[in-house]
């Protein structure tokens, strides 16, 4: 039986969350440029001084908004993976599926596709992209080795890695010239997975 989660904690995670919510709320109205600190205080109905102690910066609010938003989309993936274990193409097709329908309605991800190359967000994914890169490539590399643990790590990060970026690049290009569908994409990278699983037995 896990222990009870300490209240300071708690009050803590859920303020946190409150936060994020209210600026992600905020970002449906604006861009990020007009989203003031004293709205996202007032819409999670604290002060700004909470909003600063808690986050620091305007941009240590924004990375932390988008790096939770990473989570919140490969939650879903985790699930259509391990829905399809079994079936390697179906397993990729599904991912990319469920990920795409996310980022198409997204705000945050609309947002970065308004921008004229100047907002903070895009650079966030541009420039400054390292630390959402890395969530997204760690947290998927972990949900493909829960799948197929017998795969070996150093062959998974490479794959995981080239999902995400591609993932990215669709998201923020959806109108492919080729037709580059979930399905064409699966197509491509099926014969690895299923190399790599053939080498390791499974």
């Amino acid at each position: 039986m896990s222990s009870p989660t300490p209240y300071p904690v708690a009050a803590r995670e859920l303020l946190r969350s409150s936060l994020l919510d209210a600026a992600l709320a905020q970002l449906e109205e604006n861009a990020w440029a007009r989203v003031a600190m004293a709205d996202i205080a007032a819409s999670a109905g604290v002060s700004r001084q909470t909003l600063y102690k808690e986050f620091g910066s305007r941009g240590s609010l924004m990375q932390a908004l988008v790096l939770r938003e990473v989570d919140r989309f490969i939650d879903p993936v985790a699930e259509s993976i391990a829905e399809h274990a079994e079936d390697p193409s179906a397993a990729i097709t599904a991912a990319l599926e469920v990920f795409l329908a996310a980022a198409a309605s997204h705000p945050l991800v609309q947002r970065v596709l308004a921008s004229e190359g100047t907002d903070e967000f895009l650079r966030l994914f541009t420039t400054r992209g390292s630390p959402v890169l890395r969530r997204a490539v760690e947290r998927l590399a972990q949900i493909l080795l829960e799948g197929w643990p017998q795969v070996d790590r150093a062959e998974v990060d490479p794959f995981a890695e080239c999902m995400v970026r591609l993932a990215i690049s669709l998201a923020a290009l959806p109108d492919s010239s080729s037709g580059l569908s979930a399905e064409a994409i699966s197509s491509l990278f099926t014969p690895y997975i299923e190399g790599i699983l053939a080498k390791a037995g499974g």
